[in-house]
């Protein structure tokens, strides 16, 4: 499942800024005071000898025990008497809320296997707002794999249980795709959904760039035809991502030229021929202005994407403050920011590209299949032409040296 436009701030000098704090409970009166981890004995010390008990010399005084008063008459209340309308308060009920998950008879609405049957869990490779992704290993084979275990009571409305269903078809509708994730079996149990899909063991795409601080413009390029070529291809087969992030594209093992991979389909929605939506979901870096504005379409995808191109690029996001709040407000109205640095020694076909993949009116920003068709080629202009340039001058000394044997 996806964020609903929740996520941290970050500054513009780090990506992001994380605050822990560690608190000791204090020591309460009864416990133990310990010395080099033994226990002292309270009881050891020397007590006080007990003074002993007082003797009388004489015998008790004679103690009057004084007559009750008399009662007041029934019509006389006394003060003090609690009013009859005083009732003691009753505690107030807790409502409990309903899971649709559970209420459900099936999410998947089709009998599965038990999953434990067919695989062994290992350890916990990560955690979601519905869910836990878990090391897997099939049993048949020993093949390693990635299940995300989603807790059926934590699918609290009929659209919670409709956006489970709709991510798994999503996945079997985009498999075969070299750049998603592909889905291997879904299972579903008494508390659970259970989503098996290949494991992509080498991290997010978000955490390398947090390594390197930003790519070169050549590998910048290399990684935006990747995802944008994801977008084109959902947008083609009629899915619209609406989560697209650097923590939404893994790599299959740690190496550096690891192919990429696109998860998390849990926003994802099928698109409908001239049908806008309305719902405000994404996060808050990444989400397109329309978006916020509550209408909105395939195109917001391409402002996703190319939010992470500049982030690629320069190691920071395009709009950026301290709330979320702040946030969308530079979203809507805030200024690319092409002066600092690394942005002067970036190619001129760089900065246009990332221009027209953020410009606010989505009718005038350019769709996928123009990224790839035409703006990612003048991405490479300047390094083609350094290429040639140094291909010609290869040419000519093997020119020279020819002459010189021939002569």
């Amino acid at each position: 499942m996806g964020n609903t436009c929740v996520g941290p701030s970050i500054s513009k000098h780090a990506f992001f800024q994380s605050v822990s704090a560690v608190m000791w409970p204090n020591r309460s009166p009864d416990d133990s005071v310990h010395t080099n981890g033994e226990p002292v004995n309270e009881t050891s010390s020397p007590k006080e000898p007990e003074s002993p008990m007082p003797v009388l010399d004489k015998p008790p005084e004679q103690v009057t025990i004084p007559k009750p008063e008399t009662e007041p008459k029934q019509s006389a209340k006394p003060e003090t008497e609690p009013k009859q309308s005083a009732k003691p308060k009753k505690p107030p009920q807790i409502k409990r809320v309903p899971s649709a998950g559970l209420q459900a008879g099936s999410v998947l609405q089709t009998k599965t296997g038990k999953i434990r049957e067919f695989y062994s869990f290992g350890r916990k490779l990560g955690q979601g707002q519905f869910g836990i992704t878990f090391l897997c290993v099939e049993k048949a084979t020993g093949k390693e794999y990635a299940c995300k275990s989603i807790a059926k009571r934590k699918l609290i409305t009929d659209d919670d249980v409709e956006d489970v269903r709709r991510e798994i078809q999503i996945m079997h509708h985009l498999a075969g795709h070299p750049n998603v994730i592909s889905i291997k079996g879904a299972y579903e149990d008494a508390i659970a959904v259970h989503v098996v899909m290949e494991l992509c063991a080498g991290g997010e795409l978000f955490d390398r760039i947090i390594q390197r601080g930003h790519y070169t413009e050549r590998k910048a390029a290399e990684l935006t035809r990747t995802i944008v070529g994801v977008v084109e291809a959902c947008h083609s087969l009629g899915v619209m991502h609406r989560d697209l992030k650097p923590e939404n594209f893994l790599f299959v093992s740690q190496d550096e030229d690891a192919l990429l991979k696109t998860i998390d389909f849990g926003l994802s929605i099928f698109l409908k021929p001239g049908v806008k939506f309305t719902d405000v979901v994404g996060s808050p870096y990444y989400v397109a202005p329309e978006v916020l504005r509550k209408r909105y379409g395939p195109e917001a995808d391409v402002w996703s994407a190319g939010v992470i191109l500049y982030i690629l690029l320069s190691g920071v996001p395009p709009f950026w403050a301290e709330g979320e709040q702040g946030i969308f407000e530079q979203v809507l109205h805030g200024d690319l920011d092409f002066e600092s640095d690394p942005w002067p020694s970036i190619s001129d076909g760089a900065k246009d590209l990332v221009r027209r993949m953020l410009v606010r009116d989505p009718k005038r920003r350019l769709t996928a299949h123009e990224v790839l068709c035409e703006s990612l080629s003048l991405f490479f202009v300047d390094y083609l032409v350094i290429f040639l340039l140094g291909l010609l001058v290869v040419k000519f000394e093997v020119f020279l040296l020819m002459a010189r044997v021939l002569h």
